[in-house]
């Protein structure tokens, strides 16, 4: 037994002298990843994925501002638009969102990509609307409109502001987004029209303009109870939609609601008069 220690103890010490070998090796390659990012393996390809990111935000803050404008709902579901714009300039026009759904899904791909281009050439919510999809029309001139509203001063106004002043060609380039990007309670306005008075009750329309452009219409007054509720509640959205899209009282009566249609465009009428329209 006592000749035996001496055996053991060799054994254990080539076992731990094997131990450690182990473990210093199992330690160095965990080392390699660590100094790989410290010399630019992962870290630099972050940091220039950043630094191109903020070249491209600086970029598009000073040559192209995107704005997306309000969601406005219709009567077959909401509308909205993003606009892109350059030097104050509208470059392009899409839609974020868009009635869909059976027809709806047609009338859209039929009328966007025509409202798009119009939106590009206008420059501004002037645009006519589509045949076959006036409420959508409506709600993406609306939509276009607030998003015009939204557009930074620094690209359109800086720029068109001066042109403006000095009377040259430049302002009827950027024009409509120069003046669509001035603050909106310096170019909304609201005018309220005269009572219409109709064999089931009053109907008074109210209008937001800016400029001589129709951006809202409602009704203050409208027949109500019974029958009158539903034909009112039926009716007036399809008529506030016909308005803004027509841009005059050069509507079409409502099937079902003829007294209520007629006061209506009666009322429309004598506000656009009031306004100067």
């Amino acid at each position: 037994m006592k000749k035996s220690h001496p055996i053991r103890r060799v054994v254990l010490a080539g076992a731990a002298t094997v131990s450690g070998i182990v473990l210093l090796l199992s330690l160095k390659p965990s080392s390699d990843p660590a100094s790989a990012s410290a010399q630019g393996g992962v870290a630099p390809q972050q940091t220039v994925g950043a630094q191109e990111s903020a070249q491209g935000g600086s970029a598009q803050q000073a040559g192209e501002q995107t704005v997306t404008g309000d969601v406005s709902q219709t009567q077959y579901g909401p509308v909205q638009v993003r606009i892109t714009l350059s030097g104050g300039k509208v470059t392009k026009s899409e839609v974020v969102q868009i009635p869909s759904g059976g027809r709806s899904t047609e009338i859209s791909n039929s009328s966007v990509p025509k409202l798009n281009q119009e939106a590009v050439a206008a420059g501004s919510a002037d645009i006519d609307a589509v045949s076959g999809a006036t409420y959508t029309s409506a709600g993406y001139k609306e939509s276009l409109q607030s998003a015009l509203d939204k557009a930074p001063d620094s690209g359109a106004t800086g720029s068109g502001g001066g042109a403006t002043g000095s009377g040259g060609g430049a302002a009827d380039s950027g024009g409509g987004a120069a003046e669509a990007s001035q603050p909106p309670a310096a170019q909304a306005r609201t005018v309220t029209g005269d009572v219409a008075q109709t064999e089931y009750g009053p109907v008074q329309v109210r209008l937001t303009l800016s400029g001589d452009k129709i951006t809202k219409a409602e009704a203050v007054q409208a027949p109500s109870g019974g029958r009158s509720t539903q034909v009112t509640n039926d009716s007036v959205p399809k008529l506030n939609q016909a308005a803004v899209a027509a841009g005059s009282a050069d509507i079409d009566a409502v099937s079902g609601a003829t007294y209520t249609s007629g006061g209506y465009k009666q009322s429309l009428q004598s506000a656009l008069d009031k306004a100067g329209g």
